[in-house]
């Protein structure tokens, strides 16, 4: 490599050098600028959640048409300069990797500004997160409150209609109750019929076959006759048998 690629070579190390610091410049007070914002967001959010008992819940929380806007703004703006700012350090990288003399201040100046750029991104996201978190909470809150103030805002006449409602759905359900109980009526009504007629009509084969055998419609009154008259006899030897005991017991 002749002197004059090497001056060249310097100066275009000393050109992405410049850039590197130049950008990290403007990214360091973007993000100091970004960091306050971020508080401010808070401090507001919190201010208005301590006030909303004696402001309207129609009120935002925040201002959005400045504090988001200004927001997304100067992260988008962040994003650009970081994105050139890796787009710069990979050229610091190509260029180690182009020269052959690779010195460790080289090295150590290519790594420095890596660790610049990677401590960088890694704020920006992190404010980014807090405050896209603080934006999703404070949303929430606003439809929850929007939510309360509607139900207390709500007519005495939807509240009536409420309870109209209610007590239709009793009255359905009494009167489905009631129609089950007289369905269980009928249906055991039914099986009464239905147990009467069958007894009626043993009863008449009963009768049909006394008629038909008299005989044996006889022989049933002996045995019946027979069976009364074995009680009565056992009941009176019972009788004597205890009224012997009674005697014996106080003689």
């Amino acid at each position: 490599m002749t002197k004059s690629n090497m001056a060249d070579m310097g100066k275009l190390w000393e050109d992405l050098r410049k850039q590197a610091r130049q950008l990290e410049n403007e990214i360091d007070l973007k993000l100091v600028s970004f960091s306050k914002l971020g508080t401010s967001y808070s401090s507001q959010r919190d201010f208005d959640s301590a006030a909303l008992g004696e402001k309207s819940d129609t009120a935002p929380l925040i201002n959005k048409s400045s504090s988001e806007h200004m927001f997304d703004t100067m992260a988008m703006e962040i994003k650009q300069l970081l994105s050139k700012l890796t787009a710069v350090n990979d050229r610091m990288v190509e260029y180690t990797q182009t020269v052959s003399m690779n010195s460790p201040a080289l090295l150590h100046t290519l790594q420095r500004h890596r660790d610049i750029l990677q401590d960088y991104t890694h704020e920006f996201q992190k404010t980014e997160a807090n405050i896209a978190f603080l934006r999703e909470r404070e949303d929430l809150l606003g439809s929850v409150h929007r939510d309360i103030n509607s139900y207390k805002n709500s007519s005495g006449l939807n509240r009536r209609t409420d309870l109209y409602l209610k007590e239709n759905d009793h009255i359905r359900s009494s009167e489905r109750m009631i129609d089950d109980q007289i369905s269980i009526a009928i249906a055991t009504k039914e099986n009464l019929q239905s147990q009467k007629s069958m007894l009626g009509t043993i009863s008449q084969k009963m009768n049909s076959l006394g008629n038909r055998f008299p005989l044996i419609n006889s022989l049933m009154q002996r045995i019946n006759i027979r069976k009364r008259r074995d009680s009565i006899i056992l009941g009176l030897v019972i009788a004597v048998c205890v009224i012997l005991l009674i005697l014996y017991a106080f003689h």
